[in-house]
């Protein structure tokens, strides 16, 4: 096991240069640049822009500019003998092109105040609600999607069926739309976009529109493989040697059916965590789905590059975490 984890460790690093390579040529084909407005939306001086673009080697071939976002290719030293830009292979993400004076990594990580907590930077905001909504998702998805193999073709199992069908056909946006208007400006009992997230009640819409569409596609899967295991030979032969209807879905059918369900839950609580970018941008969320949004618009390479990054690297390690668990769910499968 051991010797697997590490092998799946080291493949994430070429899977990472990868993404990384993919978006910048992405970037680079993109019409605009960083510098090519001021921050009040007037047309930047042709002088001033070549000034920025020297200054962040963005005048540089486009094959250098990658070595030297990921620190392949050196970019000197400032006055105090420090390098400019380490790179990403030494953890840098590079400076912001909007951010005057603050790095990637600082923008995502730092929290907004001198002496405040971790949880309150861009991306524990937005790892927070993400976890929220992975909450919410598993605790509604999971008893639906049992309930509904357990009591198949009962009313119970068509009004499952009937919920899980309409939430997952619903966008999250879309979802966003009517509840803002319905518990917002009708009802007035929550806030849409609060100027303090300090309280629970901006939280809750953002974070169910994030578990909704979750909960929906963990009901059918938990219902497609709840019904495929209970059919098996061992569960029979389980209910001919008396055993009870609990014991036999908690003990039995229960761990069987997660293998497939475990496959969705690490990739979809990696893309939680890293925030929807619909969802914060239209509830004015201070986390990154809206700062990369922003930076797209931007045109902010290094923003751009280091929120995919991160995403990428979360969902590589979500899927070494989700094969791990694998053995755990299932003692037949082993990894040398």
């Amino acid at each position: 096991m051991l010797q697997f984890v590490f092998r799946r460790t080291l493949w994430i690093i070429p899977v990472l240069i990868t993404i990384s390579l993919i978006t910048f040529v992405m970037m680079k084909s993109t019409p605009g640049g960083p510098f090519d407005v001021t921050s009040s939306g007037r047309d930047m001086p042709k002088e001033t822009q070549e000034l920025l673009m020297r200054r962040y080697h963005l005048d540089e071939p486009d094959w250098k500019q990658y070595l030297i976002y990921i620190g392949a290719w050196p970019t000197g030293n400032d006055a105090s003998g420090a390098p400019i830009f380490k790179g990403v292979l030494q953890g840098d993400l590079g400076p912001s092109y909007q951010y005057k004076g603050r790095g990637v990594t600082d923008i995502i990580f730092a929290p907004p105040s001198v002496g405040g907590s971790r949880w309150e930077s861009r991306f524990g905001r937005t790892a927070t609600l993400g976890m929220f909504g992975f909450v919410f998702g598993v605790a509604l998805g999971l008893p639906l999607g049992i309930l509904a193999a357990v009591r198949h073709n009962t009313w119970l199992d068509y009004v499952s069926l009937f919920i899980s069908t309409l939430f997952v056909s619903t966008p999250g946006f879309v979802l966003a739309i009517f509840l803002m208007i319905i518990f917002g400006l009708w009802l007035k009992w929550l806030p849409i976009a609060a100027r303090t997230w300090n309280t629970w009640q901006p939280w809750l819409l953002p974070s169910f529109c994030l578990g909704v569409g979750l909960s929906a596609f963990i009901a059918r899967l938990t219902r497609a493989t709840m019904l495929e295991v209970l059919r098996q030979d061992y569960i029979r032969t389980a209910r001919a040697k008396g055993l009870s209807q609990n014991l036999i879905l908690v003990r039995h059918a229960l761990r069987n059916s997660m293998i497939p369900v475990a496959t969705v839950l690490g990739p979809a609580l990696a893309g939680l965590v890293t925030g929807s970018f619909f969802i914060e941008s239209m509830f004015s969320f201070p986390g990154m789905g809206r700062m990369f949004v922003q930076a797209i618009g931007q045109r902010d390479y290094s923003v751009i590059l280091g929120t995919t990054l991160l995403y990428a690297a979360l969902i590589a390690v979500a899927n070494l975490t989700v094969d791990i668990v694998y053995a755990w769910l299932d003692p037949r499968i082993s990894y040398k």
